[in-house]
């Protein structure tokens, strides 16, 4: 049974659910602010964010939603920016208005043109309409168009500007967007990086950051044991 109780606390409530690469962003921003906040898990293959109290709290129906206090944020850009403005610890943009933009973009590109055409939604309407065949195939080829498609596509438009992470030697909000995305791809779909060399060396780089690994799927709560 799912908590859909709002507890009036000082602590933040996120609404999650283990698979999601939304969800595993907001995770990270919070991990790297030093944030503490209550889990909530909203079980997607249960189809509790179908629930008319969760739709209550969050009309979209999507995770993650963030509650904090009388803010109630069901986006995790919104979210993430939204955490950036009240709480300016390890700042997630940079002063740099370029670079800040180029974090925008990168941002840009996972969250609206690689990862919503790989929700579980449109997977399983493939599967059911197209066939269960086509589905990686279709996974692929979008990947393929939003890391090195054309010349805004990841692997082209950081390659001038990658230190240690995506856009220098800190972990900006770029980061937050590509290490979920990068890390579900390779791990739950066995998506081939070795086409390419700068976001596997990306890969290996966010490995080595608790407040990501700390975020992974397997790392929260509601991560299936067996």
């Amino acid at each position: 049974m799912i908590d859909l109780m709002v507890c009036q606390t000082d602590k933040l409530q996120l609404y999650s659910f283990f698979m999601s690469s939304s969800s595993f962003r907001v995770c990270i921003a919070l991990n790297l602010k030093g944030l503490e906040y209550e889990y909530k898990p909203i079980n997607l293959f249960k189809n509790e964010h179908h629930h008319p109290e969760y739709l209550k709290m969050n009309p979209i129906g999507y995770v993650p939603a963030l509650v904090d206090g009388d803010v109630v944020l069901a986006d995790s850009l919104a979210i993430i920016l939204y955490l950036e403005e009240k709480h300016p610890q390890h700042p997630l943009l940079p002063r740099d208005l370029a670079r800040k933009a180029l974090n925008y973009q990168v941002a840009n590109i996972v969250g609206s043109s690689i990862q919503p055409l790989l929700r579980l939604p449109v997977l399983n309407y493939i599967g059911v309409n197209v066939g269960q065949d086509a589905k990686i195939p279709w996974m692929h080829k979008h990947i393929s168009k939003g890391f090195d498609g054309n010349s805004a596509a990841l692997e082209t438009l950081l390659k001038d500007h990658a230190g240690k992470y995506a856009t220098g030697d800190e972990i900006y909000l770029a980061d937050v967007f590509l290490a979920p995305q990068i890390y579900g791809l390779s791990e739950r779909y066995n998506f081939d990086m070795g086409e390419y060399p700068l976001l596997s060396r990306l890969s290996e780089a966010y490995k080595q950051v608790p407040a990501i690994q700390n975020a992974t799927p397997e790392n929260q709560p509601d991560f299936p044991v067996s």
